[in-house]
Parts: structure tokens; C-alpha cells; sequence
């Protein structure tokens, strides 16, 4: 029976969620503890056809692709807060740096070992939300964390990332 692997054909598990990365401008993003699914969704477009009007006939319209949200705990990494400021400072609308503020993301699903299993490539994102700090609670036992909301034009998989060899080393590059 076949189980989804072809070059680790021992394994039965699916990936984990808990092991991922997150790359811009050529660099791994530091603390991300959670990424949001993606998702993209086509519009039905129902239609009849004259002297066929008892039942529709179904073909896709639009695709839209939903917003992605970024979770990490707060540190002094600026990265973040840098991004969202290009969209909206707080100095105003000529502050705003319209030539810049969209970017290229790498999203990485890693395998138990490290080595990537799944990447996908998110296109022309944006901030549209952003938590500075998360609602304070003395009583809480919890990690401060910031969130930013990515708006993107697209994302596609690359399916040039193959199944890793599970026996063999995690690039020291990564």
C-alpha cells in the first residue's frame, strides 16, 4: 500500500506542524513560533444554458488568496515592526515607503531532522496588521508575542523541493 513517500518508503508519518521556517531578504526570520495555514479560494460561478434551465452549471471565477499571520515572542529584533512601519509609520502617509514594502517570502516545512521537505513561495506581501504587544496579564504564565497579518498576491509550492533523503545529513547551510 502506498504511503506518500517514495524515497523513505520506511516512513508512515505524515510531516509534523512544529518543525518550519520562515525567509526574507535572503535570511531565515528569527522566533517565529506560529504561521498561519495557507489558504486560497476560487469563487463558483454558476451559469445556465438556454433550454437546459433545471440544473446549473458550475465553472471557477475569481481566487482569492487569504492573509497569512506571523506569531514570535517579542525580543529586540526590529524586524517586524521595520516591515510594518514601510506600509504605515507613525510619522504619516509621506513617511510611507510604497517603493519597498512588499516582499518575497520563503515558507519551509521541515522535516524531523531539518532537512525541507515542503517550500512555498509567497508573492508580493505586505503588513496589514500588526500587535506590538499582546494584552499583558500578571497573572498569566505566557510568552509576550508579536503578530503581523501578511496580505500576498499569490503563493505557489516549488516542486523542485523533492523528498529529502532522511539518511543523509542537514546542509550546514540552512
Amino acid at each position: 500500500m502506498a504511503n506518500g513517500f517514495v524515497k523513505n518508503a520506511h516512513r508512515i508519518d505524515p510531516y509534523k506542524n512544529y518543525k518550519f521556517r520562515v525567509r526574507w531578504d535572503g535570511k531565515t526570520v528569527l522566533g517565529v513560533s506560529k504561521v498561519g495555514a495557507l489558504k486560497r479560494t476560487t469563487q463558483v460561478v454558476n451559469y445556465r444554458s438556454g433550454g437546459e434551465n433545471s440544473t446549473d452549471h458550475k465553472s471557477p471565477g475569481r481566487t482569492t488568496y487569504d492573509g497569512l499571520t506571523l506569531e514570535r515572542g517579542i525580543t529586540h529584533d526590529l524586524e517586524f515592526e521595520a516591515w510594518a512601519d514601510k506600509v504605515h509609520p507613525y510619522a504619516g502617509d509621506t513617511a510611507m515607503d510604497l517603493a519597498n514594502y512588499k516582499k518575497e517570502l520563503v515558507l519551509e516545512v521541515l522535516n524531523e531532522k531539518g532537512h525541507v521537505a515542503l517550500r512555498y513561495f509567497l508573492h508580493d506581501c505586505w503588513v496589514s496588521e500588526f500587535t506590538a504587544i499582546p494584552a499583558l496579564d500578571a497573572n498569566a504564565n505566557a510568552v509576550a508575542v508579536e503578530m503581523m497579518k501578511i496580505e500576498m498576491n499569490g503563493w505557489e509550492r516549488d516542486k523542485s523541493t523533492t523528498e529529502p533523503d532522511e539518511k543523509s545529513d542537514v546542509p550546514k547551510d540552512t
